[in-house]
Order: structure tokens, then sequence, then C-alpha cells
């Protein structure tokens, strides 16, 4: 049986960084040495790879991601039968949830990182990107969005987060869990998702424009004029709780909406969904809706901020951008 095919294509971060001795590292490695350095990847697949970008984490922006997704289609249209794109882990998880809302395809799309460069022992990349060559070339992973693979544990891109600043175990789904694992070089899927969403308009490039606020104790709701000073698309709000705010705050986020804002909510607790009838109070989370406040479910604040931007770019009105969030987010 011929071997798989499976394209990788890198976009710099911690796993393409290195440095002499134990210095400070910064993005040198591209594409092809990145897979020379993983001599077994040629057992487990035909590895076809190219170079996207090479900048780290904080410097990728919506260019960059749909780079990769010209990238990825087109090493699938050309006979790959799974894809790999290497990424930075500090905002993967963005990019990583903005590809699966676009991506339209049956095969993989995986993406994975590392948390330590390769100039240091202990080094996850080789490790990483293994494991995601093999979840790309599975059978089992065709049908599923876009797959972070991390740790040998497979997630699904709308589920998982980092949730360490320097743990190599940094990327988990709170409340959720892994979809599989890589145990002896295979893909050991226990779990598919219930739903997979239609593929959304690719959005045209542009910045942005949506902020994310955290509402804390005490909250004078202030800061939503400073906001509106901006004239953002739209606004995320990590709340408290399943979706509470202070009523100075409450009251403030409801006079942006007079105005024509979209408001998303979500909870700041980092695990978990917003709620839609358990508090009734001003400033719970059945008020707010009743305002008109959106709420986001299960989705944090990163992915709704990347879903708004992609929504509002395909001309939905605000009743369709509504449903769209609190469908994807249930």
């Amino acid at each position: 049986m011929p071997k798989p095919i499976v394209a990788v294509g890198a976009l710099g971060g911690t796993i393409a960084m290195s440095a002499p001795g134990m210095e400070a590292v910064k993005p040198e490695l591209d594409a092809a040495a990145l897979v020379a350095s993983v001599p077994v990847l040629e057992d487990v697949a035909e590895i076809r790879s190219h170079s996207i970008s090479n900048v780290p984490s904080p410097a990728i922006v919506p260019s960059n991601v749909l780079a990769a997704l010209d990238f990825a289609r087109e090493a699938v249209d050309s006979g790959a039968d799974g894809v790999v794109l290497t990424h930075g882990t500090d905002t993967l998880e963005e990019s990583a949830y903005f590809l699966d809302l676009l991506w339209d395809r049956e095969e993989p799309l995986v993406l994975t990182g590392a948390m330590r460069s390769p100039n240091v022992p202990g080094a996850d990349g080789p490790a990483n990107l293994l494991a995601s060559v093999v979840t790309a070339s599975a059978p089992e992973a065709r049908g599923m969005g876009v797959l972070v693979a991390l740790d040998d544990t497979v997630h699904l891109a709308r589920l998982v987060t980092k949730s360490h600043a320097t743990a190599v175990s940094a990327f988990q789904s709170p409340g959720w869990g892994p979809v599989g694992r890589i145990v002896e070089r295979k893909l050991r899927l226990m779990l598919r998702p219930a739903r997979v969403f239609d593929p959304l308009p690719v959005p045209d490039v542009r910045d942005i424009e949506i902020p994310i606020v955290q509402s804390p104790f005490g909250d004078d709701g202030q800061w939503v004029t400073a906001i509106a000073t901006s004239n953002p698309r739209a606004l995320v709000i990590e709340a408290s709780g399943a979706g509470h705010l202070s009523i100075p705050a409450a009251d403030a986020v409801e006079e942006l909406m007079g105005e024509g804002l979209i408001v998303v909510m979500t909870t700041r607790t980092g695990s978990g969904s917003t709620t839609e009838h358990t508090y009734g109070y001003p400033g719970s989370e059945e008020d707010l809706i009743v305002r008109g406040v959106i709420p986001g479910g299960f989705l944090n604040a990163r992915r709704l901020r990347i879903l708004l931007h992609v929504l509002l770019s395909s001309g939905m009105t605000p009743n369709q951008i509504r449903n769209e969030v609190q469908f994807r987010g249930e």
C-alpha cells in the first residue's frame, strides 16, 4: 500500500526557533528543516513541506491564517490526504478556530507547535510534529474539522485552549477533554463531535476590530465610554459567573447596543457555559439577554472574537449573527 501524503506548512513559532546554547530564541527553521529534524516521519507518510511564514505567535495576523488556508486547500486538491500546520502556541488556538470556521474539505487539517524550543533539553517539537502527521494521515480523522495535536493528545479546534504558560501539557479542552491520543504512532480516536458545522465564507483580509473586555469586581462600567470612542465592529465581554455584570456596567452596555453595537458575552471563568434563565436579578444573564446581549455559550472570548469577525465580514444581519453565535456556542 502506498504511504499517505501529508503536506506540512510552517508558520513559525517556538517549534521553529533556535539560538546558540541557552540564549533567548528567535525564528530560524523553515518547513524543510523542521521535517528533516524528524526522520521517522518518512515511515508514516510522504511529506510535502512548504514555508508559509516564520514569525512568533504575537505577529500572526489574519492574512497569515488565510494564506495557510490557501496552502491547505491547494495541498488537498493536489492529492494530500491531510495537512499539518506548525504554529506558535501563544495564538495557536485562535488560528485553529479561525481555520475551523472556514475549512471546507473532508481531509484532516491539524495544527501543532512546541512549548520548548529545539535548543533545550526535552524539546517537544519533534514529537508534536510526528503526532500531527500521524493524525493528519489517519482515515479516522476525516470529516472532523480542524484538530490540534500536542503532547500526544488530539483536540477539537473549537474546544482547545492554552491553559499554562510554560508546561508541555499546556493544551487542554476544559470541561471536555481530548478526542483522541497518539499511541505507538497510531491515532486512537475515542470521540467524534456530535455536530460538524458548515463552513463560513472566507472573509477579506482586514484587521479584527473587536475588543475583548473582562468585567472585574466593583465594575463601574467606565470602560464602555472608552471603547465606544474606538468605533469597534462588535464587543466581547468576559462576564463573571455564567454571564453577569454589575448594574452600572449593564446599563452602559445597553446604551452601546442602543447605538447599534453587537455585544456578546461569555464566562470569564475559563470553563463552562453562559446560562440563559438561571438568574433573574439586574445584571444577570437573563436581564442582559433581554437587554440585547448575545450569550456565547461554551465559546470563550477569543473564539467569539474570531467568529464575530467572520460573521460580520459575511454581511449577516444582527439577528442572523445572534442565531449563528448561539447555535455554534451550544
